[in-house]
């Protein structure tokens, strides 16, 4: 059976695929949006299904998703039992590594994908982000620069409504706010004593969006009402399907019945996520394309990257200025209260004397104590990972999913070069911490777990705790940073990369990928905002060279 032919098909309805088919529609295209998971309505985010009192380690919650599917997206540092619908169950969506690289991948399929799940902070990269040379030589600096992708930075945030400050920084450039965001008085300390000691270092507040109340992402619900867009839920792009080297189509299999059909575009706009894009690419071998389509190179699944994760917690001693919460954005009865410190990449970064890939994101002080007792704080790091051509996502030919679609074999081992920039991390956010006042009481990355003072989680109960430490090494592993980026790199030339500067696929110019696949390097900063930039610069392009 097949469907009309259209313009475009998008493939995945999260971040870049709620923008992709937005601005196709809005040049007037006719277009398919394919989504694997079912649609998601405002009856999925009831307040009342939050606990009343919720638990300082949700062992119990984390437990029982692990016994009905979960096991590993339970493994999430941030998991929480009633967001569980947002995560995939692992049984239907097996993947395997290499029993010395371990890899979580969190993952959700539904509209929206994981937009639900994630933090709402937006940040730009930079020119610095955008050079992927590493130490190893295997790198290749992005076939873009900032000047390139700022006009797009500027509609996006401008589009969404972005809550944030003018820094300043050449580190992380100011974007486009709605309005302000607030430091805790907390925060404000961290921020004077640390930037009094290391002027090359910043501490600024979130930069962020506001939880949709309409619960889908708003320009999904553009593209729908524009009247252009098709909506396939629950439908499972399987193969990209070419004929004579260029895309005609995609092969679907509905997520409930097994039953396959086809449906013909013009253009094919793959926006899954980088793991699954890279997977469906692969999978989509014909003769013009044997090994995959984009990999003529050889190229397509290397230089696969994560983030490097820190978790770190600890206590701060309670300023006189006392914490009112944070009012810089609208309440939302489902998500609560949002906000934060971001530290980004240093300025002296690559410098000798102090390297400083890295950033963290975090919370100091956002809560009561009692006079004179210390707050708490938490923060997570991501350290930028260097490319390296063994890490990569391949066809597991033994392994299949509940659709019989090959599973993806996921190698992110952490190299010499990543273990020196998560040492760094580590220590270096141990020293901001302590020269503000505070105490590191527990770190933990792929490197291992130290705890000092009262440990992690010191206001739990003693089995949680004992059950924390215990899977701990199961939990902050490669993956933890949920920035999963690279496998069909853009890149200058087809001989190095799989796609060009639009992220268009050098071996079938009607396919575009847009998601964080596209990536050449990895960054410090999250990947969303870049994500959505990419996307719109895409999609215009896209449209542009139909009309030409």
């Amino acid at each position: 059976m097949s469907t009309p032919r259209f313009d475009a098909i998008v493939i995945g309805s999260g971040p870049s695929g709620s923008f992709a088919v937005k601005e196709l529609t809005a040049q007037g295209l006719s277009v398919l949006l394919v989504e694997a998971g079912p649609e998601i309505f405002p009856k999925d985010f009831d307040p009342a299904s939050k606990p009343k009192k919720p638990w300082p380690i949700n062992i119990h919650e984390r437990a029982w998703a692990t016994l009905t599917g979960q096991a590993i997206q339970s493994r999430a540092a941030f998991f929480k039992g009633f967001m569980r619908k947002f995560y995939v169950n692992d049984r239907e969506h097996p993947y395997t590594t290499p029993k010395d690289a371990p890899f979580i991948w969190i993952r959700g399929r539904q509209s929206g994908g994981r937009a639900h799940m994630y933090g709402r902070v937006l940040l730009r990269w930079t020119d610095t982000d955008f050079k992927a040379k590493s130490t190893t030589g295997q790198g290749v600096d992005w076939p873009i620069s900032y000047a390139d992708i700022a006009p797009f930075y500027d509609e996006v945030e401008t589009y969404l409504g972005l809550y944030g400050n003018n820094d300043g920084l050449a580190s992380l450039p100011d974007g486009k706010y709605v309005g302000s965001a607030k430091l805790s008085p907390s925060e404000k300390t961290l921020k004077a004593a640390v930037e009094q000691r290391w002027p090359e270092r910043h501490v600024v507040a979130f930069r962020s969006v506001a939880p949709d109340p309409k619960r889908m992402m708003r320009p999904l619900r553009e593209a729908i009402a524009s009247g252009k867009l098709s909506v396939r839920y629950n439908t499972i792009a399987r193969q990209i399907l070419t004929d004579g080297g260029k895309a005609t189509g995609v092969e679907l299999v509905d997520r409930n019945t097994g039953a396959v059909s086809t449906a013909e575009a013009g253009h094919i706009v793959v926006c899954a996520s980088p793991i699954e894009s890279v997977r469906l690419l692969l999978n989509s071998k014909s003769a013009d394309h044997p090994n995959g389509l984009g990999n003529s190179s050889g190229n397509l699944g290397r230089y696969f990257m994560d983030q490097l994760p820190v978790l770190a917690m600890g206590r701060f001693p309670q300023p006189k200025e006392a914490w009112t919460g944070d009012d810089s954005q609208p309440a939302d009865p489902f998500y609560g209260s949002g906000g934060g410190i971001f530290i980004p990449r240093f300025d002296n970064a690559g410098t000798p004397a102090s390297p400083g890939h890295f950033g963290f994101q975090g919370v100091f002080g956002r809560g009561t104590a009692a006079p004179g007792e210390h707050l708490d704080l938490m923060a997570m790091g991501f350290g930028q990972m260097q490319p390296h051509e063994d890490n990569r996502i391949t066809l597991d030919k033994s392994k299949k999913d509940r659709w019989g679609i090959p599973a993806p074999l996921i190698r992110c081992k952490i190299n010499p070069e990543d273990e020196k920039t998560l040492a760094n991390e580590e220590q270096s956010f141990i020293d901001m911490v302590t020269e503000g006042g505070g105490q590191v009481e527990f770190m933990g990355s792929p490197r291992g777990m130290r705890e000092w003072g009262r440990g992690a989680y010191p206001k739990a109960d003693p089995v949680s705790r004992f059950f924390f430490r215990l899977f701990f090494k199961r939990v902050m592993v490669m993956g933890a940073a949920i920035h999963e980026s690279g496998g069909a790199r853009m890149g200058h030339n087809p001989k190095d990369s799989v796609l060009n500067q639009y992220g268009q696929c050098w071996d079938a110019p009607n396919v575009y990928v847009t998601d964080a696949s596209a990536f050449a390097g990895a960054g410090v900063s999250g990947t969303t905002l870049t994500i959505m930039a990419l996307t719109v610069r895409a999609c215009r392009h896209l449209a542009g060279s139909l009309k030409r």
